[in-house]
């Protein structure tokens, strides 16, 4: 899966490369930039397979493309690896296949208390406008669309817990616990593209031949993630970044 996604941002990347080419210019920027990505799911409290989740913590790293078109105003294009998804600690639905030969009926809601760390991983392509202000010290502020590519997805779950028919856990289907620790490949149920809004500002600094760029922006996923929202709930993904970045002209000024 690793390679996968790997392969996807070096094609991904090659065509910025290229688009890098055919606009090269005075105007054009070319640049690196990591950081930690924060992200969380969002669903609603009435959800019983969204809700709880809380942030996780996850890389980011891309390449960027900066157009000017005007000396306050640019167009930039990026891609970009995030890690998204959530955490959810405590009584949770069971999502996961368990031993056979419980004393329910088939399809019933079943409850345990565990850790689930569900991460997903995106290739992701925003297209922003971004407004620069400022002479040595320069701020910026940009916003656009995305399209994210999911090219990992899996659940992390660990500890153990009795099983319970009620979410409060006070009707336990056996009297011994059962093991959660466990890696599932959860791909299969989620969409396989996430169309959302990037936004955010920084400042950049010149340093060398290029700029040095400190951004923070957020990732707002607008596609429920969810293949079947029966059974596996309805809910968005984001996240919160953090990176650090350094931009180089194309070409230099004459």
């Amino acid at each position: 899966m690793m390679r996968t996604s790997i392969r996807t941002l070096a094609i991904l990347t090659g065509i910025l490369l290229a688009a890098a080419g055919l606009v090269a210019g005075n105007d054009v920027n070319i640049g690196v930039h990591g950081g930690l990505s924060i992200p969380d799911i969002r669903g609603s409290q009435a959800d019983i397979y969204s809700r709880n989740f809380t942030s996780r913590e996850g890389p980011f790293y891309g390449l960027f493309l900066e157009k000017k078109v005007t000396p306050l105003f640019s167009l930039v294009a990026e891609v970009n690896f995030t890690s998204q998804g959530g955490l959810r600690k405590g009584m949770q639905p069971i999502t996961m296949d368990l031993p056979p030969g419980l004393p329910v009926p088939p399809g019933t809601i079943l409850y345990a208390s565990f850790r689930n760390e569900t991460i997903l991983d995106y290739i992701e392509v925003p297209v922003m406008a971004r407004f620069t202000f400022g002479h040595q010290l320069r701020f910026f502020l940009n916003a656009g669309p995305y399209v994210g590519v999911l090219v990992r997805a899996k659940a992390v779950t660990k500890g153990s817990s009795l099983i319970y028919l009620d979410e409060a856990g006070t009707m336990p289907v056996i009297d011994t616990p059962v093991p959660f620790d466990a890696v599932t490949n959860v791909k299969d149920s989620l969409k396989s593209t996430n169309i959302g809004l990037a936004g955010g500002g920084g400042v950049r600094y010149p340093l060398g031949p290029g700029d040095l760029i400190l951004e923070a922006h957020f990732q707002l996923g607008l596609t429920t993630i969810q293949r079947d929202i029966e059974t596996s709930g309805k809910s968005q993904t984001g996240a919160v970044v953090v990176s650090l970045g350094y931009s180089l002209p194309l070409a230099r000024k004459n």
